[in-house]
């Protein structure tokens, strides 16, 4: 059984096909009203039958034709002039060759004074044979414009696939080196808890795994639905609420209309851990952690506060966990999407994430 041509390539050569027709059907009503004008009764089926078979002819040798131009591009105008101009020469002594012939026996000479074949295309080279080579050199040009968009636009394309896949590598990069940095942290939690509490450091161990499970489910995933990542955060707040035991409460405050909203992966853990480390870790006492979601029209609000020890002095070096916070952002969105720390009135720190707001595709 044949295959079946593809859909392309038949539109393609049905569009080949009604251009063709349409300019010889219009060349058959310009020579009719250019008889008319000259007093002679037009012959519609004899106009009809020389452009139909004039151009039908040219649309089977545009192949031909670009054949020979793709063959000969690329490698100087040299070489494409010493090809070409003898290759349209041969080519349009073909066609006017066929034509004449085809026409001939279709149609014979009409009202000319010609009782050969021979003498009929004599009379007619003299015509049409510069007219031959003039159409085959702008089918050529035509083809040669088209072939070089159509490079242009595989270019573009594959550059933009290129520059994907690069910042997808690096966002993936991002994120391996985010997440090594977060599991040392917490192994050296977990070692500081082995021998003073080994209940809490086993508690601390399941929950990591189940951190990490949900983790390498989405490894691939460069955007989630903030309700998945708040997933992720309740097992990461697990493991520091073992660790912090009751010097810490959390807060979360997530309105629903944001909880389809697609967020950067692991985008709310960096914060948390800058916040506990930073904020809560060396302060007196108990201190409460507040995770907050909202949508302010395109755009979505993610907000993470702590009451502990403010902005570290000015000057101070960002860690890995915001740096790679911003990198990612960037990548993701550009200028589109930011975060800001700043110190809130009465103690405390801010972290505030705004990005646009779009819906996660399931």
């Amino acid at each position: 059984m044949s295959e079946p041509v593809e859909p392309n390539r038949l539109r393609k050569w049905g569009l080949a096909f009604a251009f063709w027709t349409l300019l010889a059907l219009s060349y058959a009503l310009s020579s009719g009203l250019s008889s008319i004008s000259e007093g002679y009764p037009p012959n519609w089926l004899r106009a009809l039958s020389w452009n139909l078979s004039n151009f039908w002819l040219w649309m089977a040798l545009v192949p031909l034709v670009g054949w020979l131009g793709r063959h000969t591009a690329g490698h100087g105008w040299r070489r494409f002039l010493a090809v070409q101009v003898p290759a349209s020469l041969g080519v349009a002594l073909l066609q006017l060759l066929a034509h004449l012939v085809l026409f001939w026996n279709v149609s014979g000479p009409g009202r000319m004074e010609v009782h050969t074949l021979g003498a009929y295309i004599r009379m007619e080279f003299a015509y049409s044979f510069h007219l031959a080579v003039l159409t085959c050199w702008v089918i050529l040009v035509v083809l040669r414009g088209m072939e070089s968009r159509r490079h242009l636009r595989d270019e573009r394309l594959r550059r933009t696939q290129l520059e994907t896949q690069l910042a997808q590598a690096q966002l993936q990069a991002l994120r391996m080196q985010l997440q090594p940095h977060f599991l040392f942290n917490t192994l050296n939690a977990i070692s500081a808890l082995a021998l003073a509490d080994p209940l809490q450091a086993r508690l601390m161990i399941a929950r990591l795994s189940d951190f990490l499970r949900l983790t390498l489910e989405e490894r691939h995933a460069p955007q989630v639905p903030l309700s998945r990542e708040l997933e992720f955060l309740a097992c990461y707040l697990g493991i520091q609420q073992v660790r912090f035991q009751d010097r810490l409460s959390t807060e979360l405050d997530v309105a629903d209309d944001t909880l389809a909203a697609a967020v950067p992966n692991l985008i709310l853990q960096p914060l948390v851990e800058n916040a506990l480390r930073h904020g809560l870790q060396d302060k007196p006492g108990a201190g409460t952690l507040r995770i907050s979601t909202q949508r302010d029209g395109d755009q979505l609000q993610l907000r993470v506060d702590d009451d502990g020890l403010g902005l570290p002095p000015a000057g101070t070096a960002e860690g890995i966990g915001l740096g790679n916070t911003r990198s990612r952002l960037h990548m993701l969105f550009g200028d589109a999407a930011q975060l800001v720390l700043s110190a809130i009135p009465g103690g405390g720190t801010r972290a505030e994430v705004r990005l646009p707001y779009i819906e996660h595709a399931a």
